[in-house]
């Protein structure tokens, strides 16, 4: 039998694994005597209070541990992300938003991941077309919970439809097996105007409510859709009326689910209302915020992080001299973001600071969220916007970024942008708070 050896990419200062004398550069071998495969066996394997491991040094010595701990810490070893290569998707999805790209980017932005280690590790949603029986049985042995899944709909026909997989129609038999083993499950839905919508939402919605408490939550997130869809399966944009009605129909549902299971299950991203020119949700409408990476719930716990951030700054005059600050946004964010800055300005009166809504150029007007702006509309919009004789500073979201990089969906990095403009750039998470924070380290 072949011994699979990880390479380790780092080992954390004052862990277990420095404390032992790991290197960066050293393989891990053995953990009580099975070799590791991928990132979940290793983490399944570690949460002992006593581990036997087995490390091979570059000079081929092998060293052995027994390592006593508590159960579930961390041993402080860092991999190379995925220990073997990522699953990709066997899906044709008519709403692939990856469909949708231009040709010519960088080669990874047109991999399309299936794989459930990285909805447990990095929230990312899975359609479970491409598992079998043995891997769902891994899940529940393992443990792998949360998961995300991508269920679309439970209509077996219409999901083999929309993602183009005959293996699609067993949705709801994967769903049962995972939320009946207590693996928690939370759900995405990408509405479709005229192919999923109406009938088929509530459908949906009520099916995966049944599952409920294992299947927690359900996020509805509107397609998006680019320019570049030419020979693709025709889809229409969801319009202000639309995503009126479609407001209409899920908070009815909702109200039910409150009564029935003590919370609204489904949740509505809030693009839906931005699109509806309809006000947001109040803040206790998104219960635990548990989707806030489908941008369900992401403006009304941002405005309330800027409100209590802001309460506490002293008031006191900050140093702005020489500095103009830039909150570069999508167009979606732009009102958001102008709200804010005015919030800001009101506590910090003598702060040189504005807001740009970047129109989306490379991908089409019709998509307006920040996360899919690129470095070169940046570049080309924002060069009229510098002061002359500043220090220009872009505050951008990073979500706009690569996670864990610098770099935008264009290829065009932070620093590229930095010396074309001539500006300093700083990334901000899409939290109210984070913002405030990085202003006020730049005063």
């Amino acid at each position: 039998m072949k011994i699979n050896e990880v390479h380790i990419k780092d080992v954390l200062p004052g862990s277990i694994a420095e404390e032992l004398e790991i290197e960066k550069g050293d393989k891990l071998v053995a953990i009580n005597g099975a070799s590791v495969l991928d990132i979940i066996e290793y983490k399944y394997l570690i949460t002992d209070e006593y581990l036997e491991m087995e490390i091979r040094k570059p000079d081929g010595e092998i060293w052995e541990f027994e390592i006593e701990k508590e159960y579930d810490e961390d041993l402080g070893i860092v991999f190379d992300g995925i220990i073997d290569n990522p699953k990709s998707c066997h899906n044709k999805c008519i709403f692939c938003f990856i469909d949708q790209m231009p040709k010519g980017m960088r080669e990874t932005l047109y991999f399309k991941d299936d794989d459930t280690r990285l909805s447990f590790l990095m929230g990312n949603f899975i359609t479970l077309t491409n598992m079998k029986r043995e891997e769902l049985n891994k899940i529940i042995r393992y443990r792998i919970s949360p998961i995300n899944v991508s269920v679309h709909t439970t209509n077996p026909e219409l999901r083999k439809e929309m993602l183009n997989n005959k293996n699609a129609v067993k949705i709801m038999d994967y769903l049962k097996l995972l939320t009946e083993n207590d693996i928690e499950v939370k759900a995405q839905i990408v509405l479709c105007s005229g192919v999923n919508d109406g009938a088929e939402l509530e459908r949906t919605l009520r099916e995966l409510s049944e599952m409920y408490p294992s299947l927690s939550t359900t996020a509805i997130v509107p397609i998006g859709l680019t320019k570049y869809r030419e020979g693709l399966y025709h889809l229409k944009e969801i319009t202000k009326e639309k995503a009126k009605e479609i407001i209409i129909q899920v908070e009815a549902i909702q109200k039910e689910f409150l009564k029935k299971l003590d919370t609204r299950f489904s949740f509505l991203s809030d693009e839906f209302y931005l699109i509806a020119e309809k006000p947001l949700p109040e803040y206790d409408t998104y219960e635990d915020f548990k989707q806030l990476d489908n941008g369900v719930g992401l403006i009304t716990l941002f405005r309330d992080e800027i409100k209590n951030s802001l309460k506490l700054i002293k008031k006191q005059e900050y140093c702005t001299h020489n500095k103009k600050l830039h909150i570069v946004t999508g167009r979606y964010a732009y009102p958001i973001m102008l709200e804010a800055v005015e919030s800001i300005k009101n506590k910090i009166p003598n702060l040189d600071l504005d807001v740009t809504g970047i129109d989306n150029d490379f991908f089409g007007h019709s998509v307006k969220v920040s996360g899919l702006i690129t470095g070169q509309d940046i570049i080309s919009q924002m060069k009229d916007k510098l002061v002359q004789g500043v220090e220009n500073i872009l505050l951008i979201p990073d979500s706009m970024l690569r996670k864990g990089e610098v770099v935008m969906l264009d290829d065009i990095t932070m620093t590229d942008i930095e010396k074309q403009l001539n500006v300093r750039m700083i990334a901000c998470r899409e939290e109210g708070s984070d913002l405030i924070e990085k202003i006020l380290s730049i005063l």
